[in-house]
């Protein structure tokens, strides 16, 4: 029996096999965890409903984290399969790609900056705001995903950055909020993941190569790594941890420089 053996999981963000949400996915259905989907449109649909099905749900629901209505409803179809829900993980972010390249303050817009934070920070809110009523008596647990990119600056992150700068801040806020209710909401700041998402971040090769030289492991951390981490996050064995950001990046937050040459 996994040590998340009772409870139900939403799993928002799952777009391919390469996504964090899935290592996340599959760690959580290891651990014993039912598990529901979300998928953004109908393009995404079919390859969700079969990964759905290999983790032995039939649970997907259409969401457009930018529709609040659409967000609400997840949450009534939900309701048609469970009377409570225990987790929800925000694996969701997106900045229009012309803003992910280049010189910061010269590619940055208003409707790009607007975007960014809505979808990537907000929608996070958004989600609690509407699915934390089926957690009520459950200790429930949020969890999102960071990137090192919202501490300090890095290449061509741009306005993802201050986007999950953003979001990490949110976390915090939302864990006042939902900590009298015993909800507890975390994040992880994972290390470069060649994902998605990723593939709009102008030069992520370099960054992949530079993590896997110079992180004290001496390599890029996976899917499967960031879902074990996850997994613990949400389990009752993390119940005294709330509004954290934890590092899944193998240690690459900690050094001050790259190692010198001798």
């Amino acid at each position: 029996m996994g040590f998340l053996t009772g409870k139900r999981a939403l799993i928002v963000g799952l777009a391919s096999n390469r996504s964090i949400a899935w290592g996340i996915a599959k760690a959580m259905q290891r651990e014993g965890a039912e598990l529901a989907f979300t998928y953004q449109n109908e393009k995404l649909r079919d390859r969700v409903e079969k990964m759905a099905g290999e983790c032995g749900t039939e649970i997907i629901v259409p969401c457009d984290v930018s529709d609040d209505e659409q967000i609400d409803a997840v949450f009534d179809h939900l309701d048609d399969y469970w009377d409570h829900l225990d987790i929800i993980v925000h694996s969701v972010a997106f900045a229009p790609r012309a803003e992910l390249e280049g010189d910061y303050l010269e590619s940055v817009s208003r409707e790009g900056f607007r975007v960014a934070h809505e979808i990537s920070s907000y929608s996070f809110s958004a989600l609690a705001k509407a699915g934390c009523r089926m957690m009520e008596g459950r200790d429930g647990a949020l969890l999102t995903l960071s990137y090192y990119g919202a501490e300090k600056a890095m290449p061509n992150y741009n306005v993802m950055g201050l986007a999950k700068a953003s979001l990490e801040a949110n976390v915090r806020y939302m864990a006042q909020s939902l900590g009298p209710d015993g909800i507890r909401v975390n994040a992880i700041s994972a290390g470069p993941i060649k994902t998605l998402a990723a593939a709009g971040i102008s030069n992520f090769r370099k960054m992949l190569d530079l993590m896997e030289r110079t992180s004290p492991l001496r390599k890029n951390v996976t899917i499967d790594e960031v879902g074990n981490a996850a997994a613990f996050l949400c389990s009752d064995l993390a119940s005294g941890i709330t509004g954290e950001v934890t590092y899944v990046d193998a240690g690459y937050n900690t050094t001050g420089m790259p190692p010198l040459d001798d």
